[in-house]
């Protein structure tokens, strides 16, 4: 064989580069949103399972409130004053040694608010008892959490509906 023919076989052509180039372009475009996708999720099943926790720890707390374990004062209805008193806990009045009553180890984060310089409590929204449920508004109590986030979910239901 000759050097001419022998210097063509070793490099690739400019076509073969492009070809290369564009099929890896057309795989990094279809990976990106499958990727997107994936994480958001992931966290609307962390934010179903917080709401579910925090709702299911308001629904507790009423009803030791109800059952007489937590003292009861004029004009509280049953719910706590902050997300935080539900790790905090209270004071069992059916206990003699008066140990506290826990309805959480630690309270969640709304995984859809993305500002870490907040507290846990904070990156929810709440709702008190006395306000209405198409117009949520912070109170006395906690009656309902919901995430403040403006997006909407991949079932089409914003995130602060849910």
């Amino acid at each position: 064989m000759n050097t001419a023919v022998l210097a063509r076989r070793r490099g690739f052509t400019l076509i073969e580069l492009l070809v290369t180039l564009a099929i890896m372009g057309l795989l990094g475009a279809l990976v990106i949103p499958t990727a997107q996708v994936t994480i958001q999720r992931r966290n609307e099943q962390e934010l179903r399972a917080s709401l579910h926790l925090i709702r299911k720890a308001l629904d507790d707390y009423k009803q030791a409130y109800d059952d007489g374990r937590i003292a009861k004062t004029i004009g509280s209805n049953g719910y706590p004053r902050t997300l935080e008193t539900l790790v905090e806990g209270v004071p069992d009045l059916r206990n003699p040694k008066r140990t506290k009553v826990y309805f959480l180890r630690r309270l969640p984060r709304d995984p859809m608010n993305s500002d870490s310089e907040l507290t846990a409590a904070q990156t929810w929204g709440k709702r008190s008892y006395a306000s209405e449920a198409e117009d949520p508004r912070e109170g006395e109590d906690v009656y309902d959490v919901y995430s403040t986030s403006d997006q909407v979910g991949l079932n089409g239901i914003p995130y602060r509906k849910w």
